[in-house]
């Protein structure tokens, strides 16, 4: 028989009528008034959860993950994934939801078939995003912020997670060089990041939008590369400058804005009566990892006044490898700063920080409401710890905790080792593409990221051209189909500029080994080679 994890009091409530106090059935240390308190026939005496039955569920439910969302995820020898269509999804999981509530045992198969038929990104040949890996320590901590179930606004109700919080922001600032600090904020994922420094930039140059709205404001405009994440534009939309008001700056050969360029545009704005506010550098692009050269970049935003942002989501975790920190070079001299330790430092997502290198407040002004009934300034502590006037939301999880506790049990020389093998290991699978009959390498790597093409031998025959290139682009998505519905790995491909469709792997966990990398141009091999 199932226990419940919430009694029924409706129907039993009757039975509390006694002259003493009475322990009650779901929390036995909870004593029970005697006198029943019934408002609008709903028993108020003792709690309605089931203590014990829910620690009995909880530990059948960590059993279960542990077994399916841990074990067999990362286990090589399974399957990355078991492809199934939306419809054919829709029917095994049974997803309608109802009056009832279903028994113990049906919620625990639930859990068995939604780690069964979702994607294992913690698998060794989970390749296809810019996350990937199994981090134990992190894990722990994210069951730890859902088992206290707080929010990151005020010091009184997350003391513990605030001060984490303000710990790895300052050794993020350390490691960008800003050596006098700054401010910063954890936040919902790099784009809402990219959005902050858009918006404080804007603030900066224009404080008077902040009450008066865009009537206050000249025609604004901004500058990034055309490799750029597409969260700038998507920022320049919501806030209302307009994506039209964003130019993009175009890149070299490798990816990289050129800075000759940026400053083209940022005069000939000038000379259209538009008002120049902020360039955004990128530091790691999402599909070929390029570095743009933040240092001559800076030169420019100095020279005219402009707000520099560093978009070092993706890259920005070379800052801890004294081998690869100088693809940041330059990085101190930005005003504001995303950097996702979710991405390449492989803490569980979502984990992203914003920082800025202002020590005025302005990320507070700028923000800020003065809710009075979360922001009271005649507490009993101090209350500038209470950060949640800095940030858009109200709620906000603790996320740099799951990067603190992390740093804290692997130390940042882990952290370094880690960072060095993931680029030695694209090195590594970037020489065997050169090797390999029927691979061509994009470019050579700068980061993680390995762009390449597969040519079936039917193709191999054919010299460089139009014919070649419209028949290679149809290769890489059935190749990625018959990855997906075999489950063997995952890794992503895209269209690129006029390029044709090519793989884009990418390396992060350290659960990951050469034979892996062998693994996968096999792999490949076997999927297309009949193309």
């Amino acid at each position: 028989m199932t226990v419940h994890l919430y009694e029924n009091n409706m129907e039993g409530h009757h039975k509390e009528e006694k002259t003493s106090d009475v322990q009650s059935p779901a929390d036995p240390g909870h004593p029970v008034k005697c006198s029943p308190v019934i408002i609008g026939n709903i028993p108020l005496n003792g709690p309605t959860l089931n203590v014990l039955a829910s620690e009995n569920f909880i530990h059948q439910s960590m059993s279960i993950i542990v077994e399916n969302a841990i074990k067999k995820a990362t286990d090589v020898r399974e399957k990355v994934c078991e492809w199934r269509s939306p419809e054919q999804l829709k029917e095994l999981l049974d997803l309608e939801l109802r009056d009832g509530g279903e028994s113990e045992s049906e919620i625990l198969q639930r859990f068995k078939d939604a780690i069964r038929y979702s994607v294992k990104t913690t698998h060794p040949r989970f390749f296809n995003q810019l996350y990937a890996g199994m981090e134990p320590y992190s894990m722990v901590a994210s069951f730890i912020i859902e088992a206290l179930k707080p929010s990151l606004y005020t010091y009184e109700v997350a003391p513990v997670f605030t001060l984490a919080e303000e710990a790895v922001l300052k050794k993020m600032m350390e490691l960008i060089g800003w050596k006098d600090g700054g401010d910063g904020i954890f936040n919902a994922g790099g784009s809402m990041s990219n959005m902050y420094a858009v918006n404080l930039a804007r603030y900066r140059c224009c404080p008077d939008i902040k009450e008066n709205g865009l009537s206050a404001a000249p025609r604004l405009v901004m500058f990034t590369s055309q490799e750029c994440h597409y969260s700038i534009s998507k920022a320049a939309a919501l806030l209302g400058i307009g994506t039209k008001n964003v130019y993009a700056i175009p890149s070299d050969e490798r990816g990289k804005m050129i800075p000759s360029a940026l400053e083209e545009q940022i005069l000939s704005a000038k000379s259209e009566g538009a008002v120049p506010f902020m360039v955004n550098a990128t530091a790691g692009t999402t599909v070929l990892g390029a570095f743009d050269p933040i240092d001559v970049i800076a030169d420019i935003c100095e020279k005219h006044n402009l707000w520099l942002h560093v978009d070092a989501c993706w890259g920005g975790a070379a800052l801890v490898s004294s081998k690869h920190k100088h693809l940041l070079k330059g990085i101190h001299r930005a005003d504001s700063v995303a950097w996702n330790p979710h991405k390449m430092l492989m803490a569980c997502l979502q984990c992203s920080a914003f920082m800025v290198r202002d020590k005025t407040s302005l990320l507070q002004r700028c923000h800020s409401a003065r809710a009075s009934y979360l922001f009271q300034q005649d507490k009993f502590y101090d209350v500038s710890y209470d950060t949640g006037d800095k940030s858009v939301q109200c709620s906000r999880k603790p996320d740099a905790f799951k990067i603190w506790l992390m740093w804290k049990a692997l130390g940042s020389r882990e952290l370094e080792q880690r960072v060095d093998r993931a680029l030695a290991m694209a090195r590594y699978l970037a020489e065997e593409i050169k090797k390999r009959e029927g691979f061509r390498l994009l470019m050579q790597p700068e980061y993680a990221n390995i762009c390449f093409w597969y040519i079936p031998p039917s193709l191999q025959t054919l010299p460089d051209g139009p014919e070649l290139w419209e028949k290679l682009h149809k290769v890489a998505p059935v190749i990625k189909e018959r990855m997906m519905k075999k489950g063997s790995m995952m890794v992503g491909y895209q269209p690129h500029g006029e390029k044709a469709n090519f793989f884009r792997m990418i390396i992060i966990s350290p659960q990951v080994s050469r034979q892996d990398m062998d693994f996968v141009l096999d792999e490949i091999n076997n999927l297309g080679k009949d193309l």
